[in-house]
């Protein structure tokens, strides 16, 4: 989504028609309604391409792109590319009907017979993260403390909230957070390889809360109500942050809460 919605908006920017790899075309389509032409494996490899690539948000040589035909590489997902074109990005990612109708009718199933809910999305990211965060990147994941408070934040501001969690770590999710008050739902399926079904729950709630990766970045934008993140989730010497800039992730409405950092220092000698 990052790649599509950055090409959308450089192409632009530039004066260029975009094309989209049939990859991503088979990726996005069956879940948005996404507008732009996909190029042939067979056009795209007689063509001789300038590449350029991009790091994860908006420098001022970008909007003056030369060349004729031009690749763009890169992770970006930053909403200084595309967040001056708001609602055509959203439009782009328009979910297919049937979609939104699954996503909907779990919702209102959820529902009951309560009245004024307010449904909160939660994306607990874990998989691989788990590992390569502290490992390489001086990092941690979101704790069960992180989203208390978030799920606190939301308790303590609405009348009836419904927690609706989507996490490739359901087994962790269940053992962590707390469900005494019977307004947290385990959600969605999980799959990494479709991940279709989870996003479009996160994205019909009303809020959203969550921890890192673009998954949640994303549901967090096209939702469009509040969102709380995981903040200062790195050591300040990460190498993280050469390659990611929270500035340039987050919006600056969205909500910062700090994470704990304690599993990264080094224990304290208890003197006898």
């Amino acid at each position: 989504m990052g790649q599509y919605a950055t090409l959308y908006a450089l192409a632009k920017i530039n004066g260029f028609q975009a094309y989209i790899h049939p990859e991503m075309h088979s990726a996005l389509s069956p879940i948005f309604k996404i507008t732009l032409p996909v190029i042939s494996a067979e056009v795209f490899r007689k063509i001789q391409w300038k590449k350029v690539y991009l790091h994860d948000w908006m420098s001022e040589d970008y909007r003056h792109i030369q060349g004729k035909y031009v690749e763009l590489g890169g992770y970006p997902c930053s909403y200084t590319f595309y967040h001056h074109l708001r609602q055509e990005i959203l439009k782009e990612f328009t979910f297919h009907d049937h979609i939104k109708k699954e996503a909907n009718d779990y919702l209102q199933i959820l529902r009951a017979e309560r009245h004024n809910v307010t449904y909160v999305g939660v994306h607990v990211r874990r998989g691989d993260y788990v590992r390569v965060m502290p490992e390489t990147w001086k990092g941690v994941v979101a704790d069960k403390g992180y989203l208390k408070k978030a799920m606190d934040y939301f308790r303590k501001k609405y009348l009836s909230p419904i927690f609706v969690v989507t996490s490739n770590g359901m087994e962790w999710c269940r053992k962590n957070i707390d469900t005494s008050r019977g307004d947290v739902y385990f959600a969605g399926d999980g799959k990494e390889n479709y991940p279709g079904k989870d996003f479009a729950l996160l994205a019909h709630c009303n809020h959203t809360i969550m921890t890192i990766g673009t998954f949640g970045i994303w549901a967090a934008y096209l939702v469009g109500g509040e969102a709380v993140y995981l903040a200062n989730y790195t050591l300040p010497n990460s190498p993280f942050l050469n390659v990611f800039k929270p500035s340039a992730a987050f919006l600056p409405e969205w909500i910062g809460i700090p994470a704990d950092l304690s599993p990264l220092l080094p224990k304290s000698t208890v003197q006898p």
